[in-house]
């Protein structure tokens, strides 16, 4: 798990590594996924969101209040230490495009605590990565949790 002062510090970091740079890291406008070829490197996030992006290449346009859920915090934990903090272009998390769109149905839904440390205990990145497994169980969410 991920404390606010160690998610505010790599947060600095990253502010730190795009201003030395001097270019503003690149984000789409749009809150749907799409493919990273098709994101240009001119378009910014809306205000008061982000941008990830899977490992599978889709991008993600998510809302600053989810870097408040422990579940995303997580997440942004196995990346820092699967990829590194990397200097320009958006934040690579270690998970499919299936993966994430269950965690931000999760978020949206809001699940209760225990389920969410269960979740932030199982997320590892070669658990996350898994997209057959998601494929095969994305349907059935009471045995997805579950396995976590």
């Amino acid at each position: 798990m991920i404390n606010p002062k160690k998610l505010i510090k790599m947060a600095r970091k990253w502010q730190k590594m795009a201003a030395m740079r001097r270019k503003r890291i690149s984000l789409p406008r749009t809150d749907e996924v799409l493919d990273a070829d098709r994101c240009s490197t001119s378009s910014v996030a809306d205000k008061g969101h982000f941008v990830v992006c899977s490992a599978d290449k889709k991008r993600f346009v998510i809302p600053l209040v989810y870097l408040n859920n422990e579940i995303f915090r997580g997440l942004l934990q196995v990346s820092e230490e699967e990829f590194g903090i990397q200097i320009t272009g958006p934040i690579i998390l270690p998970c499919d495009s299936v993966f994430m769109d269950y965690m931000i149905s999760i978020i949206q839904r809001g699940v209760a605590k225990d389920l969410e440390r269960a979740l932030i205990l199982s997320i590892d990145s070669s658990y996350c990565s898994s997209s057959s497994y998601f494929h095969q169980e994305q349907n059935n969410e009471q045995l997805l949790l579950c396995a976590c």
